[in-house]
């Protein structure tokens, strides 16, 4: 089949696109024809990517953007974009992100070529605290008068998470019409290691950008008056990271403002006994399963993404949300416990995210494409 994936950044530390391109190589693998459209853009920086990028047999393709509130959907050129999916003629269109125009551009050059759409929603929904009111605005006008219309026309809602079904079942999409396929991991994060972990270092590793809260937990281990070490570690943002080294001054914790492969992931994980993700909101929380799949003590926000993934003092820890407090309790209470009842976390842990094996997703999402 000849299949196109559209979502918003094909460059840069991105969830969405980790998401789209390990699910395009794998079927690329299986005999598809596979193509990514996105816009230039760089998630988390000011930096345009190339016009055209390969990835093995992938192919992909970047549009223009405009500024303002719609710059991520690839509006300079809108019928561009349109003749270009027209162009390719795809048997399949997986399109990424609820709510945004390159959804709707799909669905309209779907129409004409008769092809199969699947919208992957990447739970944006209930994260009204991280918007301004003219966000909240749009997001309430959109949810009232186009989004309903515009879910009726796919064949498929996909969902990344358990907890988003409440919110399109408030869109009016039929439950017969929602696919639950989460984001996967693959299976070098499941492979032993034989690197012994720092019992007294707490690593992060992901986007370094406000919606994260990662200043939480920095204020929480300098409360706590413990010798923890913290890192975090990945792209950040520049006024975030002015802002957080301006918290972390003088104490035993560190901004590592890189970009990584699996490789240097995995490295970092393995160097810390704890794994921690303070975030104000998450979909499908994916540095979390990889944290878990490594065995690492996770200890999470109860935010709904990653309560949808850990069951607290089971398989990690949650603390309530923005609670320095709650958190600095937390961590005096897990250094407190003995290392029996913490390697027992850690085997819950890595065996509840197998589920997540991209070798297991791959193969519901293909069963998907054939029989829809």
């Amino acid at each position: 089949m000849k299949i196109l994936e559209i979502c918003l950044f094909s460059a840069g530390q991105d969830g969405v696109f980790t998401r789209v391109k390990n699910e395009s190589i794998l079927l690329a693998k299986k005999g598809n024809q596979v193509k990514i459209f996105s816009s230039k853009k760089v998630k988390g920086s000011r930096q345009l990517a190339k016009e055209h990028d390969k990835i093995g047999n992938v192919e992909i393709y970047r549009f223009p953007t405009v500024k303002g509130i719609f710059s991520e959907s690839f509006m300079l050129w809108p019928s561009a974009f349109k003749k270009a999916i027209l162009d390719y003629n795809p048997d399949v269109i997986i399109a990424h992100c609820y709510r945004h125009m390159h959804t709707f551009l799909a669905l309209g050059a779907a129409k004409q070529l008769n092809c199969k759409t699947f919208l992957v929603t990447h739970a944006p929904f209930g994260r009204s605290s991280s918007r301004n009111i003219f966000g909240k605005i749009v997001v309430w006008l959109y949810d009232s008068f186009i989004g309903p219309r515009i879910l009726k026309k796919y064949n498929k809602i996909i969902t990344i998470s358990h907890w988003e079904e409440p919110y399109l079942a408030q869109l009016g999409v039929d439950k017969n019409k929602i696919v639950y396929i989460p984001n996967g991991i693959g299976e070098e994060f499941f492979k032993p290691t034989k690197i012994k972990p720092d019992k007294n270092k707490i690593i992060y590793t992901g986007r370094i950008a406000p919606i994260k809260n990662l200043e939480v937990a920095s204020g929480a281990i300098v409360i706590s008056g413990s010798d923890l070490k913290y890192e975090m570690f990945g792209p950040a943002e520049e006024n975030y990271k002015i802002f957080l080294e301006s918290k972390i001054r003088g104490t035993n914790q560190r901004i590592i403002d890189e970009s990584f492969n699996k490789k240097q992931q995995i490295s970092k994980l393995d160097s810390s006994k704890f794994f921690i993700l303070p975030s104000k909101s998450e979909g499908m929380p994916q540095s979390l399963i990889e944290a878990m799949a490594r065995g690492k003590i996770c200890i999470a926000s109860d935010n709904q993404g990653s309560s949808d993934i850990i069951k607290n003092r089971v398989n990690g820890f949650l603390f309530r949300n923005g609670d320095v407090n709650d958190l600095t309790h937390l961590l005096k209470k897990i250094q407190s416990m003995d290392e029996k009842e913490l390697n027992k976390i850690s085997k819950n842990a890595r065996k509840s995210v197998e589920q997540f094996k991209w070798s297991r997703i791959i193969d519901r999402l293909a069963r998907l494409i054939r029989e829809n």
